[in-house]
């Protein structure tokens, strides 16, 4: 290949892996368009096991790229939960670069240009116009907000995991629904429609969930939806609690005054994520992950609640991971890219 035009005639892979799903798409190296897409499962590099995570990226990108043109592949390029661009040495990132070079040479794709991002950095990438510089914040499963620069994660705030931080994300919030469901039950708590609706996700019987329409809940009954619904959550991975996040949204929707109350603190705990890295008046905020992507239940009073900022969502990491990509295809480094 011997010009820039050459360079570009091709395909490029952009992967978002996250920590519920793992997607990847083939796009056009000359304009980005998506002509192939896949997926799997979760893709978070620091908890998922290392031949799961490389399986989940075989699969995602084997739907995405047909056999036939997996030797016109031009460059790879994921943005990874989990994963940071520096040090080399991040544990996340150098499980990412193990588990996507797996999949990659299980699949007979031979490209040198592949590159591991943060998912904080494929986020911000997909942006309108690609921008170089500002804050992101990802609020799926779990929270994040970070300081990027030249297209690279310079600081971030939040991030910690389940266990020890997270706070507002899908994590905290299905927590925070299954944490007022059983305080519900023993009277420590008000009423709320998620007792029942948590209950029916996790697979309480039927005769332990609280009456229908509000009647009298038994003392017998509430004491067998507890015991019921502890090791329903026990026996599953923490990380699941996630799961129920969906369900907060919806019961505040309808007038639960618990559940808005959890929206309520989920928003106030991203806000001071970002808060605590000091934005500027102004300054772009590239928001996305489920809860704050477009059409996200927090997308609106999170704006609100950051009005001194520019609030860009979008949907995933995808679109910023295949212009990164696409970076690569020149010879830069995508921190070169002006």
């Amino acid at each position: 290949m011997n010009s820039a035009a050459d360079r570009s005639a091709g395909w490029v892979v952009g992967i978002d892996a996250g920590g519920t799903r793992t997607r990847a798409v083939l796009a056009d190296a000359r304009d980005g368009r998506v002509v192939g897409q896949g997926g799997s499962g979760p893709g978070n590099a620091l908890t998922v096991p290392g031949p799961e995570l490389s399986a989940h990226l075989a699969e995602a990108v084997a739907s995405a790229v047909p056999e036939a043109i997996r030797g016109r592949v031009l460059a790879v390029a994921g943005g990874f939960a989990g994963a940071a661009r520096a040090p080399e040495e991040d544990r996340g990132r150098v499980r990412a670069r193990a588990g996507l070079a797996a999949a990659l040479a299980r699949l007979g794709i031979t490209t040198a240009a592949v590159e591991v991002h943060s998912d904080v950095e494929a986020a911000f990438a997909g942006a309108p116009g690609h921008p170089a510089g500002g804050l992101a914040l990802v609020a799926g499963t779990g929270a994040v907000a970070a300081r990027i620069e030249g297209r690279v994660l310079v600081a971030t705030s939040g991030g910690d995991g389940w266990l020890l931080g997270d706070d507002g994300g899908g994590f905290w919030i299905g927590r925070e629904a299954a944490r007022a469901a059983l305080r519900a039950a023993d009277g420590r708590g008000g009423p709320t429609v998620l007792t029942g609706t948590v209950g029916r996700a996790l697979g309480i019987a039927a005769d332990a969930l609280p009456p229908a329409g509000g009647g009298f809940w038994a003392p017998a009954r509430r004491a067998a939806y507890r015991a019921l619904l502890l090791p329903a959550v026990l026996d599953r991975p923490p990380v699941r609690l996630a799961d129920l996040a969906p369900l907060v949204p919806a019961a505040a929707a309808a007038g639960d005054v618990v559940a808005r109350a959890i929206l309520r603190e989920a928003v106030g705990h991203l806000a001071r994520t970002v808060a605590a890295l000091l934005p500027r008046p102004g300054e772009t905020l590239v928001v996305t992950g489920g809860l704050s992507a477009p059409d996200g239940p927090l997308l609106t009073p999170l704006g609100e609640r950051l009005a001194g900022l520019t609030v860009v969502p979008v949907a995933d990491g995808l679109a910023g991971a295949v212009a990164l990509a696409r970076l690569l295809t020149t010879g830069r480094r995508p921190a070169e890219d002006p």
